[in-house]
């Protein structure tokens, strides 16, 4: 079922997170998403329309959009990908928004596929400052 994130599910979601950065990025160090942990739940996660997956009581991913249009987080616990829970949950958001927008890290071989497949386009490539 999807539903929308409630105040309770965010220690949940921010675990989701943090796990699925350190997976599908293992070319970022670890550091730099422990430093944007506080600024992603007090600021990002606040401002964000989330929605969740939730299955037997168990949140299994979530999405967040933010300004109504881009697509800040899409992550599906490890041991649940490949199931249809990232392309649920992003039908979801298609089915209620005119226009999604995101950016993906190249070297994320497996969610630049996904997004393809799902329709999206690749309009432009550029350099992450704050990652290189």
């Amino acid at each position: 079922m999807i539903r929308k994130m409630k105040e309770e599910d965010t220690t949940k979601v921010m675990t989701i997170w943090t796990k699925g950065n350190f997976y599908a990025h293992p070319f970022i160090e670890r550091d730099y998403w422990i430093s944007n942990y506080n600024k992603v739940k007090e600021e990002y996660l606040k401002q964000a329309e989330t929605y969740v997956y939730e299955e037997n009581e168990e949140i299994k991913g979530f999405i967040s959009i933010l300004n109504n249009t881009y697509i800040g987080a899409l992550f599906v616990k490890k041991d649940f990908l490949r199931q249809g829970i990232g392309k649920r949950l992003l039908n979801y958001c298609k089915e209620r928004k005119e226009k999604l927008t995101l950016q993906v890290y190249e070297k994320n071989v497996d969610a630049t596929l996904f997004y393809l497949a799902m329709g999206f386009k690749n309009i432009r490539i550029q350099i992450d400052e704050s990652t290189r």
